[in-house]
């Protein structure tokens, strides 16, 4: 599914490079790959699982429309997939999800439903309007499309990065995009290890691998890593982690805010702290000497978080 996927997305996808900096290379202790995934179309590797899913709808399906909830890189890949394809999109979206966030979902032609995160339940709500209005619902991981979309990320790595014995590491939330690069990597590039990153409060993947049985977040957690919070590994995802996925790294929020700041010093890419999570661990969290490839997911961040990442790194 993968490989078909790439090719559906081979005329609109951007292959985002790999960055390398001697200055992060010294602050990890080994060499690091950042593979620079906020230079895809919308900010985020998202847009790939986006117009993988869409792309593969039938035409009847695509004519009445199509449905997703998000924190917003979803939101926005589904958005953007949508406008190409000439069909209506409706996101259901947190009322607190950061400002660029909603403004380029609604700018990219989607209608926005707004919800409380902390009262209210968006599967609920997705599923509910995709029943009333008889719209395709677009899950944001555990949907086969989407991963397959997000794993075509993982056959770029395979091609680019010319390493052996070298550990992959994935900000991951529902486990959509580990998953996908994780199945890429066992066919085309299988000394290549995926291990996933979460934020403090937020380690529901790195709990289920250890226990071998899904675990769910606290609810009243709280974490800047908007793009990565979600309460428990995907259904689709978790099997797929537990059979291909190291062991994973938790980051606080310092450090995200830290790796941006790095980030933006030494590579000069803007990422969000989200997407900044598996470069935090790189840097703070090294277990080894491995060569390490860095998948930096997204660069939506409202200026004021950036500005406190620039602050913090003075």
């Amino acid at each position: 599914m993968i490989r078909a996927a790439a090719l559906r997305l081979a005329p609109v996808v951007r292959t985002t490079p790999i960055l390398t900096s001697p200055f992060i290379d010294d602050i990890a202790g080994r060499r690091v790959f950042v593979k620079a995934e906020g230079l895809q179309h919308t900010g985020s590797f998202k847009f790939r699982g986006g117009w993988s899913a869409i792309s593969a709808l039938s035409e009847e399906a695509r004519a009445k429309g199509v449905i997703a909830y998000s924190s917003g890189n979803h939101a926005q890949g589904v958005a953007l997939a949508a406008k190409e394809h000439g069909i209506s999109a409706v996101i259901v979206m947190p009322s607190n999800a950061p400002a660029i966030k909603l403004e380029n979902t609604r700018a990219l032609g989607a209608e926005v439903v707004l919800y409380d995160r902390e009262s209210e339940d968006r599967d609920a709500i997705g599923t509910q309007i995709a029943q009333d209005r008889s719209l395709h619902l677009i899950k944001p991981y555990d949907n086969p499309y989407v991963i397959a979309g997000q794993g075509t990320c993982g056959l770029e790595i395979a091609r680019q990065v010319d390493v052996q014995d070298a550990d992959v590491l994935v900000c991951c939330g529902g486990g959509g995009l580990t998953a996908g690069i994780a199945l890429a990597l066992e066919a085309d590039a299988p000394s290549l290890r995926v291990r996933p990153c979460e934020p403090e409060g937020f380690d529901d993947v790195i709990r289920s691998l250890e226990s071998g049985e899904v675990q769910t977040n606290d609810a009243t957690a709280s974490s800047i890593c908007d793009a990565i919070i979600t309460p428990s590994p995907g259904e689709l995802t978790f099997p797929i982690l537990k059979r291909l996925c190291g062991p994973g790294f938790v980051v606080s929020d310092d450090e995200c805010l830290r790796a941006m700041a790095i980030a933006f010093e030494r590579l000069k890419i803007v990422i969000e702290p989200g997407g900044a999570a598996a470069l935090a661990a790189a840097l703070f969290h090294s277990d080894s000497s491995k060569d390490v490839v860095v998948v930096a997911t997204g660069g939506n961040v409202d200026a004021a978080i950036f500005q406190r990442a620039l602050d913090i790194s003075r």
